[in-house]
């Protein structure tokens, strides 16, 4: 079978296409026949080495696919061959092939859902993380307003959808550049700031939740638009820059910042994803759960790869075989 292959850390370039042999399902996993691999920003750190002691070289990256049953391994009954599946999350990695393997607790049925499987494997696995996030760590209230940074993203961008079905009543977003701003609209917000604008467009306004995938100035300036009792879930640092937090302030004004990572709880709760997943399902059929997708070949995950470093991305890319 094909893979794309990193045999050492670095830029887009390090990708090697080869063939390898094809895996097959132990107890409680089932192989899948890869027809879409997601492309995200976690894929772009294991690529760079931001965390060499998770994983070991050579490796296929590629957290997150959309394809078919292909092989059952032992213990599994809840999915038959054929059957059309996203996976939530690929702990040992391997999306970036034509067949791969996952935990079946890690995988979501599509059948009787009528959706593109490029757009369910580019939104429902951040959808239940968004979905988790908002439940069990930022404790969404009915009529609360939110906050997303880098409201554009692949993660960030299904927030919304997410937050109004759990009662949100505002969605605010910010984005880098007005160059993105045509396709933030696009996306469920009731409005968007530019980050230059940023805070002082909404100076005055108290969110009740702040979503950050940005980290840098932008989280450091969300403190102040905080209403009491208002949390802050930081679920990426695209900026790769560190804030110091004040903890005086934080007793202060009766804030919370929490962090949230869907591979850590689904290391200790396998079955929580599968889960929060089903209860999306039907926002993903009736096309609720839509952001901007490109797709490129497999082959072509290098270029990919030099988008994704470049912020060039709306939405998210997909490959496919």
């Amino acid at each position: 079978m094909k893979a794309m292959v990193i045999n050492k850390y670095g830029g887009p370039e390090v990708f090697s296409e080869v063939e390898i042999p094809v895996p097959h399902p132990g107890p409680g996993q089932v192989s899948i026949n890869v027809t879409h691999s997601s492309v995200g920003l976690v894929d772009a750190f294991i690529r760079r080495g931001l965390f060499p002691d998770m994983f070991e070289l050579p490796l296929v990256t590629g957290l997150e696919v959309a394809g078919t049953i292909r092989e059952l391994g032992e213990g599994v009954r809840d999915f038959k061959i054929g059957e059309p599946v996203v996976t939530l999350s690929l702990m040992s990695l391997g999306g970036y092939a034509t067949i791969t393997v996952a935990n079946a607790d890690f995988i979501v049925s599509l059948e009787g859902i009528d959706v593109d499987p490029a757009q369910a494997v580019s939104t429902l696995p951040n959808a239940t993380t968004a979905y988790l996030a908002l439940t069990r760590v930022a404790h969404l209230q009915e009529g609360e307003s939110i906050l997303v940074h880098g409201a554009i993203g692949g993660l960030a961008s299904v927030f919304p959808p997410v937050a109004r079905l759990l009662g949100a009543s505002q969605v605010i977003g910010t984005i880098r550049t007005d160059s993105k701003l045509d396709a933030a609209r696009q996306l469920d917000y009731d409005d968007i700031i530019i980050a230059s604008d940023f805070p002082d467009k909404v100076r005055g306004h108290q969110f009740h939740v702040v979503i950050d995938t940005v980290g840098g100035d932008m989280l450091a300036s969300s403190f102040d638009l905080m209403a009491p009792l208002g949390r802050i879930l930081v679920v990426g640092n695209a900026s790769e820059r560190e804030v110091k937090i004040n903890s005086n302030m934080l007793w202060l004004k009766s804030l919370g910042v929490f962090g949230f990572s869907v591979a850590s709880v689904l290391h200790t709760q396998p079955r929580a994803g599968q889960s929060a997943a089903k209860k999306l399902l039907h926002i993903l059929g009736e096309g609720k759960l839509t952001i901007p997708v490109t797709t490129l070949p497999l082959k072509d995950v290098a270029e990919a790869h030099r988008r994704l470093d470049h912020k060039e991305i709306v939405g998210r890319i997909v490959l496919v075989p």
